[in-house]
């Protein structure tokens, strides 16, 4: 596959990648996952490219909105098994290329859960396993109308190491969740809206269109609010909700000597759109 010339987002920098695409519109970044003939399996290559560009754009303050989709039918199978089990031969060795991908994959997805932008995962076709576990790294989920979505790691004999078995069920209940997990089982995009999972369901045209508007919406917003916003849901999640409240309380406590706040409050009184600068 030819590479594919890649803008470093806010400055003149170019890198080469061969398995995603990234472009920037207007405070949005677009992430593309572009291996179709192999159903945007994920690859050693892919997982470090994706790393390397979710890095590139939690440095960028002109980004404020990150949308993870894919080429061709599938937005993710899941992992590359067919490329993993060429090292059926030093499985279990210190150097285990299965162990190093797992670690390489876990982190990426990690990096993107904490990534301190909105982030949607656009699901354009088939989502199973590690492509379940990337789509759920994501703040919001939209899907096309075709999207079949499910967690498969138990068809091949794999264990989730990402998120299947430790998300999934916060994200949709463990009966749900188990159903998935112990029958490798896919469902409709829509049978997943009313569990949690996914936010929208539109039709497969206006997937993208879709997830342009609702980008735009979100990268209006103040972008300090929706950093506090986010860290806030994930640490409150972690805690009772007494704890949780008094973590609000004191974010609110120093937000309110931002500028974003004075802004939005002056741009209210005087029915004007207000200019946030995320600080």
């Amino acid at each position: 596959m030819p590479a594919v010339e890649v803008m470093k987002a806010g400055a003149g920098e170019m890198s080469a990648t061969t398995t995603i695409r990234v472009e920037q519109r207007a405070g949005v970044a677009w992430i593309t996952l572009d291996r179709p003939d192999a159903m945007n399996a994920l690859s050693d290559t892919m997982c470090a490219e994706l790393l390397a560009a979710v890095e590139r754009i939690e440095s960028d303050a002109a980004i404020r909105v990150v949308v993870l989709t894919g080429s061709g039918r599938a937005f993710c199978a899941g992992a590359d098994l067919k490329g993993l089990s060429e090292h059926t031969s030093i499985r279990g060795a210190a150097d285990d290329p299965l162990l190093k991908f797992l670690e390489l994959a876990a982190g990426m997805m990690e990096r993107l859960r904490a990534v301190p932008k909105v982030t949607i995962a656009a699901l354009n076709g088939l989502t199973m396993a590690g492509g379940l576990e990337l789509a759920m790294a994501c703040d919001l989920i939209l899907a096309a109308e075709s999207a079949r979505i499910g967690d498969a790691h138990v068809n091949f004999g794999v264990f989730p190491g990402a998120g299947g078995a430790a998300v999934l069920p916060r994200r949709i209940g463990a009966p749900a969740a188990k159903y998935l997990l112990f029958t490798g089982d896919t469902m409709s995009a829509a049978e997943l809206v009313p569990l949690g999972l996914i936010n929208r369901v539109v039709p497969d045209a206006l997937l993208l269109a879709e997830a342009e508007k609702l980008a735009a919406r979100i990268a209006s917003k103040s972008p300090l609010v929706l950093r506090r916003m986010k860290q806030a849901v994930a640490d409150g999640l972690e805690q009772p909700q007494a704890a949780a409240l008094r973590m609000e309380r004191l974010v609110l406590e120093a937000h309110r000597h931002s500028h974003d706040l004075a802004e939005g409050l002056e741009a209210f009184v005087g029915k004007r759109k207000p200019e946030f600068r995320g600080y």
